[in-house]
């Protein structure tokens, strides 16, 4: 008779193998060439307002929950996201990003301030609230990413730039549940909802259920996450996964429970939505889109003799 091993057990041992979760220092991980992008060193801030609001702005970046608690609905927060305080290559950096905006957002099909895609980020990703956009809060937030464009050209994407391209693959579930077990459980926890409050160093947050991000994030999308996780993923070694491995997690992860984004379906309203959005979308068909088939009108019933 075959022994029964209870999953709960099997991912504790898998910690306990791990030296009890204690992640590797960040001197030691196994770190890809040239990760990280060039960016003004914080040795070069003042004491003058400017230098003040940028340290604050990166504060804030790096806390933002404990900052900014009537705006963030979960236990993300910036640097989730963008690795390195925003310096980390193909982790959505904000090198260069300030002389990118205003741009045209295709899931919005609106012309964006840099303003507006922060708050963006607020209400999905940190499924919360806007942020003022006159404020000291924005204006802190919008001082350090043009902090970290100094030197950078305007409105160019150079390497490293947004999220790296993975080639689409089939995403297995089930290959994606033990896969995460395998590489993530040690940082998100077995059950996904985050390992924020276990004194591990390298704590991860909630990957799905109420404290995650919201279905209206880019993350909420398969191919966004499958990028993300083999780039940087596992956070000890990053780089270590297979594209296969990381689009069989993605998709594990994307059909877990997670917030809604009211208004979600008026995402990409002309029709231009991409094929892995996590949710329908109403909008308007193109001269690219197929109608949909219209069934042959019903013949007229037989008259009776």
């Amino acid at each position: 008779m075959r022994p029964i091993f209870d999953l709960r057990v099997v991912v504790l041992l898998m910690l306990a193998a791990c030296g009890g979760g204690a992640a590797v220092p960040a001197a030691s991980r196994a770190v890809m060439p040239d990760t990280v992008l060039l960016a003004p060193a914080e040795s070069t801030l003042k004491q003058d307002p400017l230098s003040r609001s940028i340290r604050r702005g990166l504060a804030l970046a790096t806390d933002t929950r404990d900052s900014l608690p009537a705006n963030v609905g979960n236990d993300l927060r910036c640097v989730s996201c963008h690795l390195d305080g925003g310096r980390r290559a193909f982790a959505m950096p904000w090198i260069g990003v300030y002389g990118r905006f205003p741009q045209y957002r295709s899931r919005s099909g609106q012309v964006a301030r840099l303003e507006d895609r922060i708050n963006d980020c607020f209400r999905r990703s940190l499924n919360g609230r806007s942020i003022s956009t006159e404020g000291d809060d924005m204006r802190d937030l919008v001082a350090y990413i043009s902090w970290l464009s100094r030197g950078s050209v305007s409105g160019r994407r150079g390497w490293g730039n947004g999220i790296d391209s993975l080639a689409p693959l089939v995403p297995d579930t089930a290959r994606g549940q033990q896969g995460f077990l395998q590489f993530c459980a040690r940082c998100h926890g077995p059950d996904g909802q985050g390992m924020l409050k276990s004194g591990i160093l390298n704590a991860g947050p909630p990957l799905w259920g109420p404290r995650s991000f919201n279905i209206g994030s880019g993350m909420a999308r398969v191919r966004v996450a499958a990028a993300f996780i083999h780039r940087h993923m596992p956070f000890d070694v990053p780089g270590t996964m297979t594209p296969q491995a990381a689009f069989d997690i993605a998709g594990f992860v994307g059909a877990r429970p997670r917030p809604d984004y009211p208004g979600k379906e008026r995402d990409w309203p002309n029709g231009d939505a991409p094929v892995d959005a996590a949710y329908p979308t109403t909008g308007r068909v193109t001269a690219s889109t197929p109608a949909p088939p219209v069934a042959p009108p019903k013949a007229p019933p037989t008259p009776r003799r």
